[in-house]
C-alpha cells in the first residue's frame, strides 16, 4: 500500500468506524423529509407530467446527502485533526500535496456515495423510480461528491476552530443546498429567483442528478456536467495549492 492508499484507507475507516453517525443519521434524515414532503405535497404539486413529486423528491435526497455527507467527512477530518494536534505525524511524512488531496477527497466521495446509496435503498420503497439515464446518475453523483469533498478540504483547512467550520456549512454549503432545487422545481419560482439559481453550482449537480432518473430537467445535462466539471477544476486548483502551500497547517 502506498502512502496516500494508507492516508485514504485511514479516512475511510475513519468515518465506517461510526458508520450508526455518519451513514445511517443522515439516511435517517432524509427519510423524515420524505415522510414530511411526500406526505404533504404530493396530492398538490405536481412538477413533471407522469411523476409523482414523491418521486420527483427521492433524487434530489439521494444527492443533497451525498453533497452534505461529502463535504462533512473531509472538513470534519482536518478540522479535528488539527484541534486534537496529531495532523503533525502526517505533516512528518513524504507525502505530497497531491497524496493528500486524492485521500482526502477520495474518502470523501466514498462517504457520499455510501449514504446516497443508503437514501436510495429506503426511500425507494415508497415510489416507483425509472432509471432512463443510469450514466448521468453516476457521473453527477461522482462528480458531486468529489466537488463537495474538495470544498471540506478547502473548509477544514482555513477553519481554526469547530464555530468557523460550524459557520462555512450553516451559512454557505446549506444554503445553497436547500436552494438548488432539491423540493421543487425552479421553473416554479418568479423569474429574478430562477435567475438566481441559475448561478448556484449545486443546482446543475442536482438538476443532473435528477436527469437520469427521469429523462427531464430544467436545463440540458450537458450544461450541467460543462457548468460542474469548471466548478470543480478551480475548486480543486485552490485546494491543491493550498496544500502545496500549508496553508494553516505549517504555522
Amino acid at each position: 500500500m502506498t502512502g496516500w492508499q494508507a492516508l485514504l484507507y485511514k479516512e475511510t475507516l475513519r468515518f465506517w468506524k461510526v458508520g450508526f453517525q455518519t451513514v445511517a443519521a443522515p439516511v435517517l434524515t432524509s427519510v423524515l423529509y420524505l415522510l414530511i414532503f411526500g406526505h404533504v405535497l404530493d396530492k398538490h404539486v405536481k412538477v413533471y407530467d407522469q411523476v409523482s413529486y414523491t418521486a420527483f423528491l427521492v433524487p434530489g435526497l439521494i444527492m443533497m446527502s451525498v453533497l452534505q455527507n461529502a463535504f462533512a467527512n473531509s472538513s470534519s477530518s482536518l478540522i479535528q485533526s488539527k484541534i486534537m494536534g496529531n495532523l503533525v505525524f502526517l505533516l512528518l511524512t513524504p507525502l505530497s500535496h497531491w497524496n493528500w488531496f486524492f485521500a482526502y477527497v477520495g474518502s470523501s466521495v466514498a462517504r457520499g456515495l455510501v449514504v446516497g446509496a443508503g437514501v436510495f435503498a429506503v426511500t425507494a420503497w415508497f415510489t416507483e423510480l425509472s432509471f432512463v439515464a443510469p450514466v448521468w446518475i453516476f457521473v453527477f453523483a461522482l462528480l458531486g461528491a468529489a466537488l463537495l469533498g474538495t470544498l471540506g478540504l478547502i473548509a477544514g483547512l482555513w477553519a481554526e476552530k469547530f464555530d468557523q467550520l460550524a459557520a462555512f456549512q450553516n451559512f454557505v454549503i446549506m444554503p445553497m443546498t436547500f436552494l438548488s432545487g432539491v423540493f421543487y422545481s425552479i421553473h416554479s419560482l418568479p423569474s429574478f429567483w430562477q435567475n438566481v439559481s441559475h448561478l448556484n453550482p449545486f443546482f446543475y449537480m442536482i438538476d443532473g442528478f435528477r436527469y437520469g432518473f427521469f429523462g427531464v430537467s430544467d436545463v440540458t445535462p450537458w450544461l450541467s456536467l460543462s457548468i460542474v466539471g469548471l466548478v470543480l477544476v478551480l475548486v480543486s486548483s485552490l485546494a491543491v495549492h493550498l496544500l502545496r502551500i500549508g496553508y494553516k497547517i505549517r504555522s
